[in-house]
């Protein structure tokens, strides 16, 4: 499979998978960003891509960032539609601020096949062992 990529920007770097076998290519932050504790900011990435039909391009967290920070993703769906810039969206959730400078690693982007299903309204659903037990339901270990 091939990815049309643009940069938007010309400091843009292009995503990159960063070890052979991947599955996330990592996007990396076009500006500087200085993101207070319990706030969001929407990271530039200068980037644009162009998916395939029938895929789309899911937004992850970066593990360093999640576990040593508390930098957490927002949204993360990038549809094959889509031509615009790639923004990242992320939510400090720890105690300190944290410094994105520019040039660095933000997210990955999980590029999955998908299916388009055809959504059928019904009087009645058929019933499952779970039936509509919520949150919790299965218990705690």
């Amino acid at each position: 499979m091939e990815i049309k990529v643009k940069k938007l920007h010309p400091d843009a770097k292009l995503p990159k998978f960063a070890l052979p076998g991947d599955a996330g290519m990592d996007f990396f932050s076009v500006e500087k960003y200085e993101v207070e504790p319990g706030r969001a900011v929407s990271v530039r990435t200068g980037i644009a891509l162009e998916l395939p039909e029938g895929y789309v391009g899911l937004v992850w967290d970066k593990s360093g960032l999640s576990h040593k920070h508390q930098l957490k993703t927002l949204g993360g769906v990038s549809d094959s539609g889509y031509r615009g810039e790639i923004f990242i969206g992320i939510i400090n959730l720890g105690k300190d601020k944290y410094v994105i400078e520019k040039g660095d690693k933000v997210a990955q982007m999980v590029i999955q096949r998908h299916e388009s299903p055809v959504l059928v309204e019904v009087e009645e659903l058929s019933t499952s062992v779970r039936g509509m037990r919520v949150f919790g339901s299965t218990g705690k270990q």
